[in-house]
């Protein structure tokens, strides 16, 4: 197992290193990569091939060199578009925690999921942790659901339709239960994960939309259930929904 682990790794680093390449020279052949990274051409020929079957490179016809990939802009451009999401948060999410002490996230949808992009912790000894690049359910956290209320009803159904497994005994595992609380989260602005994601964590988490309504984000404040309590949620709910409100406008703004 750790031989296979071993090989992985280095086929990663050189796929890597075969993409830093492209740094100096536009278009790159099969055998200038070879020489120039002193990998052997046979590896260098699975590895860039493998590379065009996933759009990261692509191949010239007439010169038969590759060249980067529209796939690595697409993936360029979310990676501006999450470094910008996250300057511009950092302050709205640091208010949020030092205001309640608790735990907040800031999470961007990827692939029907939510991926943890940024996180303040609460100082309490009892708390819920970062997860920074971690991705998670939509349909049963606060994070999630908050995203998943506002986008059109084709991709709720593409997303709620891969299944909906269960975590705890609170998980939403009923299609038509889980729509009616997405219909409750449009009316009210603001999603709750009531220990429905992992036993003894309740969390309220709101949108961050575009000028459109799309929703791009979300941010949820966590905590242990004792202390995210169903007196608390009114008051977590309307800093949370006005957090998510500013970042929103600051996003639009920046647009402009």
């Amino acid at each position: 197992m750790s031989d296979i682990k071993e090989v992985y790794i280095r086929s990663v680093g050189r796929a890597i290193k075969i993409l830093e390449a492209f740094n100096n020279k536009s278009k790159l052949g099969i055998t200038e990569i070879s020489k120039m990274l002193q990998i052997p051409k046979s590896t260098t020929h699975d590895i860039v091939t493998t590379l065009e079957k996933e759009g990261i490179l692509e191949k010239d016809s007439e010169s038969s060199k590759y060249y980067l990939g529209i796939k690595l802009f697409e993936l360029g451009d979310r990676a501006r578009e999450n470094f910008e999401l996250r300057k511009v948060a950092i302050p709205y999410l640091k208010e949020l925690n030092e205001m309640f002490d608790e735990t907040v996230h800031l999470t961007v949808p990827e692939n029907g999921e939510v991926l943890y992009i940024e996180c303040f912790e609460s100082t309490k000894r009892l708390r819920t942790y970062s997860v920074i690049g971690i991705r998670a359910p939509m349909y049963c956290t606060a994070v999630g659901k908050a995203i998943l209320a506002f986008l059109p009803d084709k991709e709720i159904n593409k997303i709620i339709g891969k299944g909906l497994k269960r975590f705890t005994n609170n998980t939403i595992t009923d299609n038509k239960k889980l729509l009616d609380e997405l219909k409750k989260i449009r009316k009210t602005g603001y999603a709750v994960d009531n220990m429905e994601h992992e036993e003894g964590v309740r969390c309220v988490g709101a949108p961050i939309k575009e000028n459109s309504g799309y929703p791009i984000a979300s941010i949820s404040i966590s905590g242990p259930s004792q202390r995210i309590t169903d007196e608390m949620i009114p008051q977590l709910a309307f800093h949370t929904i006005r957090v998510a409100n500013a970042i929103s406008e600051r996003i639009v703004y920046r647009k402009r």
